[in-house]
C-alpha cells in the first residue's frame, strides 16, 4: 500500500536513526560550527563537543538552509505521496521552521510546516506518531489530527547541571528571571509555549532529577505512554532514570534511552538530561 502522507522532521528530534528509518520518517539536519568547523550536527560526536565546550572553544547552531528540505519534499513528490506533513523544533528556539516554508513554496506536493513548540523527544514522540498513521495509510488530516493530539498531550522537562550554556546560546526563555540565583543550583526545566521556562529548583543532582521523575509520572496519567530520556555525556545517569520511571509507570508503551541532538546538548551543557512523556 502506498503511503499517502510523507512525514519529515529535524535531527533535533534526538530520534534513533534505526527507529526513523523503519518509519520512513526524513530527517534534516540542523548544523553546528565548532569553532571554524561547520558540520551537519550528526557528523559532531559528542565527546568532541564536550571537550570543545570544556575548552571553552566558541560553539555555535544555525537551523538548515532550506534546500535541505527541498530536496526531502521534492522526494515526497516524486514517491506520488498527495502531502508532507514537516513537523520541527519550537519556532521560539530555532528558525528552522521559516527554512522550511521556504523550501514548501518551491515544490508542487503541499506541504504542511507544524511548529511543534516542543523539541528533542518531545518532538520526536509526535513525529513518530503521524508516521505510524501515515504507514498505517492515513490521510493528511488524520496525520495531522494524530500529531496535534500528540503535541498537546506531551510533556517535556530538562535537567542542565548549570543554566550558563543555556543563557549564552539565548535559550533561556522566561527563566532568565532566576538567573540569578540559580547558576550555583540544580535546576528543572520545562518546554512550554514554545520556549523554556522554569519548573522547580532542585539542591544537588539527586533531588532535581527526582523532582524531575515526580513531575513526569504525575503528567503521564494512567494510560499508555511513550517514554523518553536523552542525554548529553551521561549515559548511566540517563538510563537510571529511565528505569525509575518505567518503575512508576503501568502502561509504558515505547521507552526511549537515546544521545540527544549535539545541538541541543550545545545548549544545554554537559551532563543535561531530558525527560519526555507523550501519552499514546
Amino acid at each position: 500500500m502506498k503511503q499517502r502522507v510523507a512525514i519529515v522532521t529535524d535531527s533535533t528530534a534526538s530520534l534513533p536513526a534505526e527507529t526513523a528509518e523503519q518509519l520512513g520518517i526524513a530527517v534534516v539536519q540542523l548544523e553546528l560550527a565548532v569553532g571554524q568547523e561547520v558540520n551537519d550536527e550528526r557528523r559532531v560526536p559528542h565527546p568532541q563537543l564536550a571537550d570543545a565546550m570544556q575548552a571553552g572553544t566558541p560553539v555555535d547552531t544555525s537551523e538548515p538552509p532550506a534546500p535541505a528540505f527541498f530536496w526531502n519534499y521534492s522526494d515526497a513528490q516524486a514517491a506520488d505521496a498527495e502531502a508532507v506533513i514537516s513537523v520541527h523544533i519550537s519556532e521560539g528556539l530555532s528558525q528552522t521552521c521559516s527554512s522550511a516554508r521556504a523550501a514548501a513554496d518551491e515544490v508542487a506536493v503541499p506541504v504542511y510546516v507544524v511548529d511543534s513548540r516542543l523539541v528533542g523527544l518531545g518532538l520526536g514522540f509526535p513525529a513518530l506518531a503521524a508516521a505510524e498513521a501515515a504507514a498505517a495509510g492515513a490521510g493528511p488530516q488524520h496525520v495531522m489530527d494524530v500529531l496535534e493530539q500528540r503535541m498537546r498531550t506531551t510533556t517535556q522537562l530538562l535537567y542542565v547541571d548549570t543554566l550558563e550554556h543555556l543563557r549564552r546560546g539565548g535559550r533561556i526563555g522566561r527563566a532568565a528571571a532566576w538567573l540569578g540565583q540559580t547558576l550555583s543550583i540544580k535546576p528543572v526545566l520545562e518546554v512550554k509555549d514554545g520556549i523554556i521556562d522554569q519548573l522547580a529548583k532542585g539542591i544537588g543532582q539527586d533531588r532535581a532529577l527526582a523532582k524531575g521523575v515526580r513531575s513526569a509520572v504525575q503528567r503521564a496519567g494512567n494510560g499508555p505512554v511513550d517514554v523518553g530520556v536523552e542525554h548529553f555525556q551521561c549515559a548511566e545517569r540517563a538510563q537510571r532514570v529511565l528505569d525509575e520511571l518505567r518503575e512508576q509507570l503501568p502502561r509504558v508503551r515505547r521507552a526511549v534511552l537515546s544521545e540527544t541532538s549535539a545541538v541541543l546538548g550545545a545548549h544545554a551543557g554537559p551532563g543535561a538530561l531530558g525527560i519526555t512523556v507523550s501519552p499514546a
